[in-house]
């Protein structure tokens, strides 16, 4: 049994499909179903059952790809320990950011690091949240920004800074008269809103329930692929949105755009840095709140 054979099973409990599995792990499809068999040999048991055109994991299996999940983390954070006898700011360190954030924070987080740590390398990822807490839990992510709530055990988090939504409008719409708009009006406009998968979507709808009710009724709102892709349609006059105060006036069409604030209850969200509390870099981890937090006083939030 070895390392290599425990993460080839865990990819394939994840992908369901063998040749996805083998692309993730950088290998060829038969030398990942070979590896696999060989397991299941030694073991004596049957951890996948094959089918055309997936796989389904058996309970034993479920069992075993648990148990090689934590065998996994042990041994990155037996890397994680060797590491720590290092100069904690000279190897690099891997940070991602939830999609609504990492575009708007990264350019600064990078000059920031430059100046304060120049010679650790940052690695940055945007993902899901979803996606980056499995790959913190996996050691393939050193910390990663999210929006609060985040509760995981075995992770630490910090919040960072407070941000407000703001109303995103076309120049020619007519609540650019007004000096404040209340969510409840969020209803009554063609809003622009994020894909499913998104917790700033989530967020949004969580702020106006009336929304989110006609939303589920079948009321079809228009969505966009990024804050950016939305910033534009609302530009070429397609509807209105909701962006964090970080998106409000970032890149092209800002002549044709408005923003409004939220009368009380401003809707917004807390952002967070999370990391595992077995990481023993505790210096690069300290130097990574510094810079965000400096750059939350430059205007990123609302401390």
């Amino acid at each position: 049994m070895t390392l290599t054979e425990l993460r080839y099973i865990v990819t394939l409990a994840q992908t369901k499909h063998f040749g996805r599995a083998a692309q993730q792990c950088f290998v060829s499809q038969p030398t990942l179903s070979v590896a696999i068999k060989k397991l299941e040999l030694e073991l004596a048991v049957t951890i996948f059952e094959r089918h055309k055109s997936s796989v389904t994991t058996t309970d034993i299996g479920k069992k075993i790809i648990d148990q090689a999940k934590i065998t996994l983390q042990q041994a990155q954070r037996i890397k994680e320990l060797a590491e720590f006898d290092k100069d904690q700011l000279s190897a690099p360190l891997k940070v991602g950011a939830i999609h609504t954030i990492g575009p708007y924070i990264f350019p600064e987080l990078v000059h920031q690091l430059r100046l304060s740590t120049p010679k650790m390398a940052l690695y940055i990822e945007e993902n899901y949240t979803s996606k980056l807490k499995e790959k913190l839990l996996e050691g393939k992510l050193d910390a990663i920004i999210v929006a609060l709530p985040f509760e995981e055990p075995d992770i630490v988090t910090t919040p960072l800074y407070w941000e407000d939504f703001l109303m995103l409008l076309h120049s020619s719409h007519a609540w650019c008269e007004k000096s404040e708009i209340s969510t409840a009006s969020l209803v009554d406009t063609e809003l622009l809103l994020l894909g499913e998968g998104h917790c700033f979507r989530d967020q949004v709808l969580e702020s106006c329930v009336s929304l989110a009710q006609a939303i589920n009724q079948q009321h079809q709102a228009r969505e966009g692929s990024s804050l950016e892709t939305i910033r534009m349609m609302v530009a070429s006059g397609l509807g209105s949105s909701v962006v964090p105060r970080c998106a409000a006036n970032n890149g092209q069409g800002n002549d044709q755009l408005v923003t409004l604030p939220f009368s009380d209850p401003v809707p917004g969200r807390t952002v967070a840095l999370a990391w595992r509390v077995s990481f023993p870099r505790t210096k690069a981890i300290d130097c990574l709140l510094s810079a965000l937090k400096a750059i939350s006083r430059t205007g990123m939030g609302n401390e």
